[in-house]
């Protein structure tokens, strides 16, 4: 029995297609947080790379969604803070505001914008930088501090 003409094409144009959403997938706010957080830097695929930016930056399960880690939380809490004073807050100045607090929304002992700096997950208290915090701090404010990451609309 031999198969149509047509199926082989077919099932390889349905894998291609099929592969197209989760490359293009990548949440709003992920792709305006890569770049502010500088996780792009050497990646010209970043847009492409679910890698770059876990969801569980954010979320507890890796596939996103509720329920929120503490960091998430935080984000959260900090438009809900926006919102009843009367602003409309975009998420890009939410995550500085949030960073530039100094909070540790995980309580692991490094504040969250150490840990974005460090790449590690500021909302989960098992992942923390290597280096030890004096260190983290001085290279950290060698780098910027959390001017670093004011939002690509308000740097100078």
């Amino acid at each position: 029995m031999t198969r149509p003409a047509w199926l082989l094409p077919g099932v390889l144009a349905a894998l291609v297609a099929a592969s197209v959403p989760v490359a293009s997938a990548m949440p709003k706010f992920r792709l305006q947080a890569i770049p502010q957080l500088h996780y792009d830097a050497g990646n010209p695929l970043w847009e492409l790379d679910r890698r770059v930016m876990a969801c569980t930056f954010c979320h507890v399960r890796d596939s996103g969604g509720a329920p929120w880690n503490p960091f998430g939380r935080a984000l959260q809490a900090a438009f809900v803070t926006d919102a009843r004073a009367g602003g409309k807050a975009r998420f890009p100045d939410v995550l500085y505001t949030v960073l530039k607090a100094e909070g540790d929304a995980d309580g692991d002992g490094y504040s969250d914008v150490l840990e974005v700096y460090a790449r590690t997950l500021p909302g989960d208290p098992d992942s923390v930088p290597t280096l030890p915090l004096p260190a983290l701090r001085a290279a950290f404010d060698a780098a910027g501090g959390a001017a670093q990451y004011v939002p690509p609309t308000q740097r100078r």
